[in-house]
C-alpha cells in the first residue's frame, strides 16, 4: 500500500493516465487525508478539463481517480458531480450518535453468562445480572442490571458477541395435530380397523398402483382396494366406499405415520362419520402388526412384487370388489391368537382358532348389536 502524496503534473494527456492505470494495476494507493484527497482530485478535474471529455476518456480519468485514492465508484461519482457545481468541500456537520453505554467487556459479561446458564431468555439474563450485583456484590455487573430486554438483545446481536458465543439449535420435529398417538383398544367390540398402504413398484421411473388394505382388529374383516395413486383425488372416494362395505359400524381407525392418512382431507371424513383416529407410538413397530402381516398373506399373495402400471387400477379395484373380498370373507380362515402367560411373566400368542371372518362375526355374542341397521345375519348368509 502507497500513501498518496505525489506529484502528477507531469501527466499531461490521458494516454499517459491510462497506460499508468495499467502498470498500477497490482498496487494500492491511499490517500494521506480526506480534505489531500478532495483537493488533490479537484485539481486532476480541473486541469484535464473533465467537463469537455468524451465518455470513454472520462471512464479512464475517473479509473485513475479511484485508483490513486481508493474511493468507490459511486462516492467518486459524487464527488465529481460536487467538482461540477462549483467546489468539493469537506461536510462541516458531523451525524449524530447517541452514546456508547455498554462496553466491550459489558459484552464479554454477556458472553460468559450464557455460557455458563445455557443461553437463557433476555429476562431471566437480565435478572441473573441483578443478582449477580446485589447478591454477590460483582460490580462487573453493575451496568448490565439496569440493561432493557430489547438492548441485550442488541448485544447478542454485535459482531464481538456473535463470533465468541454462537450457538446452533438442532432442527426439531413439527407436531401433527392429526390423531391420536396410542394403540387402540377395541375390547372384543369389532369396528376398530388396522389401514396400511401397499405399493406394486416402479420401472423406469413410472409408479405402480398401490393397494389399500382395511382390516378388523376383532373379526379380521378385510377390505382391500386398488387407486393409482395416493392424493386425495384417488384416495378418498375409495375410503368412502370401502368403510361403507363393513357390515359393522366403524368406531376406530389406526393408520401409520404416512402422509396419505395423516391428512386434513382423511381427518375431516373421519371426523364426519365419527371415527377416532390413531396412528402408532414411538419405537413400536408391531402396533399395526397386524395389517402388515394381511399385506403379505392376502395381497402379496395373489398380486405378487412386480411392477403393475397405474392405467390397471381400476380393473384391479373391480377384481377385488368382486373376487377376493368375498372370498376372503366367506372362504378363506385366519388364525385367531390366544393369548398365555407363561413362569416368567412373558406374554405368548397360540393360534389355536381358525375362523373365516364371516365365521367370527356370527360366532360373536352380542353379534347383532354391532351390525348396521341395513345388515343382519341372514343377509350376510345369503351372499356366503
Amino acid at each position: 500500500m502507497v500513501s498518496l502524496n505525489m506529484n502528477d503534473s507531469r501527466m499531461v494527456s490521458i494516454a499517459q493516465i491510462q497506460a499508468f492505470t495499467k502498470v498500477a494495476q497490482t498496487i494500492k494507493f491511499q490517500g494521506t487525508s480526506k480534505k489531500g484527497n478532495y483537493e488533490w482530485i479537484e485539481d486532476v478535474l480541473r486541469r484535464f478539463r473533465y467537463r469537455w471529455l468524451r465518455k470513454k476518456e472520462k471512464s479512464i480519468l475517473k479509473e485513475y481517480l479511484m485508483r490513486m485514492t481508493g474511493y468507490r465508484h459511486a462516492q467518486m461519482s459524487r464527488l465529481i458531480k460536487k467538482q461540477r457545481k462549483g467546489k468539493i468541500l469537506l461536510s462541516s456537520t458531523k451525524r449524530h450518535r447517541f452514546p456508547k453505554v455498554y462496553t466491550a467487556e459489558d459484552i464479554a459479561r454477556l458472553i460468559e453468562t450464557d455460557k455458563a446458564h445455557g443461553h437463557l431468555s433476555g429476562k431471566a439474563t437480565k435478572h441473573l445480572f441483578a443478582r449477580a450485583c446485589a447478591v454477590f456484590g460483582d460490580q462487573r455487573f453493575k451496568r448490565l442490571k439496569d440493561i432493557s430486554v430489547s438492548h441485550l438483545y442488541n448485544l447478542r446481536g454485535t459482531r464481538h458477541y456473535q463470533s465468541h458465543a454462537r450457538f446452533f439449535v438442532k432442527t426439531l420435529p413439527t407436531a401433527v395435530p392429526i390423531g391420536e398417538r396410542r394403540k387402540p383398544d377395541p375390547q372384543g367390540t369389532p369396528g376398530y380397523l388396522r389401514v396400511d398402504t401397499v405399493h406394486q413398484g416402479d420401472l423406469d421411473k413410472e409408479k405402480g398402483v398401490y393397494h389399500i388394505n382395511l382390516v378388523d382388529e376383532v373379526t379380521q374383516w378385510e377390505i382391500v382396494g386398488c387407486v393409482e395413486g395416493i392424493s386425495e383425488h384417488f384416495l378418498k372416494p375409495l375410503l368412502e366406499a370401502a368403510l361403507a362395505q363393513f357390515p359393522f359400524t366403524i368406531k376406530g381407525f389406526h393408520s401409520d405415520n404416512g402422509s396419505e392418512y395423516i391428512n386434513h382431507i382423511v381427518a375431516k371424513l373421519l371426523n364426519t362419520l365419527n371415527i377416532q383416529q390413531t396412528k402408532p407410538r414411538p419405537r413400536r413397530s408391531n402396533d399395526n402388526g397386524l395389517v402388515e402381516s394381511k399385506n403379505a398373506s392376502v395381497i402379496r399373495k395373489h398380486m405378487g412384487h412386480m411392477h403393475i402400471p397405474q392405467l390397471h387400477a381400476t380393473a384391479i379395484n373391480q377384481f377385488y370388489q368382486e373376487h377376493l373380498n368375498p372370498y376372503v370373507h366367506y372362504h378363506r380362515p385366519s388364525g385367531f391368537a390366544e393369548e398365555t402367560i407363561d413362569a416368567k411373566g412373558k406374554i405368548k400368542k397360540v393360534y389355536k382358532l381358525y375362523l373365516t371372518p364371516f365365521e367370527a362375526v356370527k360366532s360373536h355374542l352380542n353379534a347383532t348389536d354391532f351390525l348396521t341397521d341395513a345388515v343382519t345375519l341372514e343377509k350376510l348368509e345369503l351372499n356366503a
